[in-house]
């Protein structure tokens, strides 16, 4: 086997990103413990409170996150039954039902963003300047949108669907 294919900067690039991602998830990981919330229960908290109306479909938490759908359902029940969230049902479609963050779960999440945003500035973003910032954003922007075109799924509208008295829009 030719050595220099070890030199690729194709596999140098992929193992800076799996290193720098397992780096990062060792911090955060401690930090949300520090909450009482799992990285997966703070990914949801998070995806729901950037989403219209602090909801989203059941379907499309389970295409934003690595969640399988039956995955998704365990988690929300968890989180259901610790008052973080709450299901709510759209009249206009009966097999489709929202995942709500509650207020004790907005309470969470801003308890627990404080030192997330500390982790993210000193580890992550305080690395970079601005133009390396920019461009690494740009970058991972088109990598997830061709590994994972779902990872946007619902983040605009969602809210529509359904309105806050559960009638259709």
């Amino acid at each position: 086997m030719d050595q220099n294919v070890f030199n690729d900067p194709r596999i140098t690039a992929v193992g800076l990103l799996v290193e720098a991602h397992a780096g990062l998830s060792a911090r955060f990981a401690a930090q949300y413990e520090e909450h009482g919330l799992s990285p997966v229960e703070f990914e949801v908290l998070t995806r729901l409170t950037r989403s219209p109306g602090n909801q989203l479909r059941m379907t499309d938490l389970a295409a934003q996150t690595s969640l399988s759908t039956s995955g998704v359902t365990r988690v929300v029940d968890r989180m259901e039954r610790d008052g973080l969230l709450t299901r709510r049902a759209c009249p206009s479609d009966r097999r489709s039902s929202f995942a709500v963050v509650t207020a004790t779960g907005l309470q969470r999440l801003d308890e627990t963003l404080p030192g997330h945003l500390r982790i993210i500035e000193q580890w992550f973003t305080g690395q970079l300047d601005p133009a390396a910032l920019d461009a690494l954003l740009d970058g991972l922007r088109r990598v997830r949108d061709a590994v994972h075109p779902g990872a946007t799924a619902g983040s605009t509208g969602s809210a529509a669907d359904c309105d806050e008295t559960g009638t259709s829009s």
